[in-house]
């Protein structure tokens, strides 16, 4: 019997065992690989979407499925930063995606570095750290070798392929909202796009590292925008049956709550294209489509994982980096402190567990990951870490580790493009097991100058701001100690 499969029985059986422990004893150690998607929803099978995901289901199959999983910045520099180096946002000054967590704590240890100095081959292969407007690439440090294809915009993955590209089979044809082409639909092979070369890649370097104890980082690109999966992902869907768009604004919900949309439809002005009824159709079935091709490349890997060798001492992580709007409230892309944006699916696949395929209610956060995959190999937990060890909920998963997640976002939502570089309000959220409460802050004096609170039943479409309401009071009095115990009102 494998380690990982001793480890899970003895925790079954002896509730409260420490990890640690447990696998310090045990030999080999085992692997991590960690699965990461850019902008993703929890819009998959096994979460009741009407995503077409069969690899991600046979993966639900083999993990904990976290129901409750959220981000703490809904923008990709700030949420990966935080979950790397297990610190929140404002822990590490970082809510932009033009500064590199390094020009503000250049010696923090992030999640692979930890590895990389317990003796692990670290590799990182696609989008890990952020990959662009900063001034470091990556985080070379933190691996065993160079990085691949991690730095790069997503207005670069267009269709790469020898010879002549086929026609665009789009509706619409090719079209730019902003500086990339949002929908194409292309007749080519997965490889054409950034996503089928990282997984081919990460099936190359899964055979290179086997035989050592390996923390293999595998970051795909989609289903960020631009719409542009291969022609036979878009034919996995009907457009007219995809799920209906209700684009309705939350009645009550303060402006600030809402952003302009602009990294899918362009800023504000006399340049700017707002899309038809149809072009809305057509991007939503383009998200579905990058779906769909994410799913396949995932399939890749996972495949080359059983053939290793090494699956049954291998933990799997799939999670997305943060969440997405299509066209709910009315917003395009992430930048807001909505349901839609703060959750994100999460799986942990531990070999042998006997909790496999179920799914937990207990609340996690992307801070928690370092904690939990440190605990699950048995590492040291770095000092000053943030978020909570997850074992206990893989152990038993009725197990609830906190009771509230937090979620965070400035104003403006790109505020370091403006010329003062600062935000002028912060907008704090709290998930609870009934509400979702937010608070906006000025940034200079700390006084609240909005709040939201949406009633459980009513997530993810949080279609009334009922915040102030009495018949919520007591829930809205129990989210606003939660939130300034996390975050203590003061003015700067």
């Amino acid at each position: 019997m494998n380690a990982l499969r001793r480890l899970v029985r003895v925790l079954t059986l002896a509730a409260g065992a420490a990890a640690p422990a447990l696998f310090a004893a045990a030999a080999p150690r085992p692997n991590v690989l960690f699965i990461m998607a850019d902008d993703y929803r929890p819009e998959l099978a096994s979460y009741g979407s009407a995503a077409i995901t069969p690899n991600l289901d046979r993966l639900a199959k083999r993990s904990v499925q976290f129901e409750r999983a959220y981000c703490q910045q809904a923008v990709c520099n700030p949420s990966r930063s935080s979950l790397l180096t297990g610190l929140r946002p404002d822990t590490l000054g970082l809510w932009n995606n033009g500064t590199h967590f390094r020009e503000l704590k250049p010696d923090v240890v992030t999640l692979p570095l930890h590895f990389k100095q317990q003796g692990y081959t670290t590799r990182c292969v696609g989008k890990i750290f952020h990959n662009w407007h900063t001034k470091e690439k990556g985080d070379a440090r933190s691996w065993s070798a160079p990085e691949f294809l991690h730095y790069a915009t997503h207005g670069d993955d267009g269709a790469k392929v020898t010879g002549e590209l086929p026609k665009n089979h789009a509706s619409g044809g090719t079209r730019k909202y902003t500086n990339v082409a949002m929908c194409e639909s292309r007749d080519v092979p997965d490889e054409a796009y950034y996503d089928g070369r990282v997984a081919a890649e990460a099936v190359r370097v899964l055979g290179e590292v086997k035989g050592q104890p390996f923390f293999l980082a595998v970051g795909f690109w989609k289903p960020h925008a631009p719409y542009n999966a291969p022609k036979k992902y878009w034919d996995l869907y009907d457009r007219e049956k995809l799920p209906p768009l209700d684009p309705q604004r939350p009645s009550d919900a303060p402006e600030i709550a809402f952003h302009d949309s602009r990294e899918i439809l362009g800023a504000p002005g006399p340049q700017r294209v707002e899309p038809t009824p149809e072009q809305v159709l057509e991007m939503r079935h383009g998200y579905f489509a990058n779906i769909a091709y994410l799913d396949a490349q995932l399939g890749k890997v996972l495949d080359a994982l059983e053939r290793s060798g090494v699956a049954d001492r291998t933990i799997i992580v799939f999670v997305g980096d943060h969440g997405y709007h299509i066209g709910e409230h009315g917003l395009w892309g992430k930048t807001s402190n909505f349901e839609y944006d703060a959750r994100v699916p999460l799986f942990f696949s531990l070999p042998g567990s006997p909790h496999a395929g179920k799914s937990t209610e207990s609340f996690a956060e992307l801070v928690d990951l370092f904690p939990t995959l440190a605990e699950l190999c048995g590492l040291p937990r770095p000092a000053g870490l943030e978020g909570l060890s997850l074992a206990p909920v893989l152990q038993n998963p009725e197990t609830i580790v906190k009771e509230a997640a937090f979620t965070q976002h400035p104003r403006p939502a790109y505020y370091d493009r403006e010329p003062d570089k600062q935000p002028k309000v912060m907008g704090y959220s709290v998930r609870t097991a009934t509400v979702r409460y937010t608070e906006w802050r000025d940034w200079k004096t700390g006084a609240t100058v909005a709040k939201e609170l949406y009633e459980g039943h009513d997530e993810p479409a949080e279609t009334r701001n009922v915040a102030g309401e009495p018949f919520v009071a007591a829930q809205q009095a129990e989210a606003e100690k939660l939130l300034q115990d996390r975050f203590p009102r003061r003015g700067r």
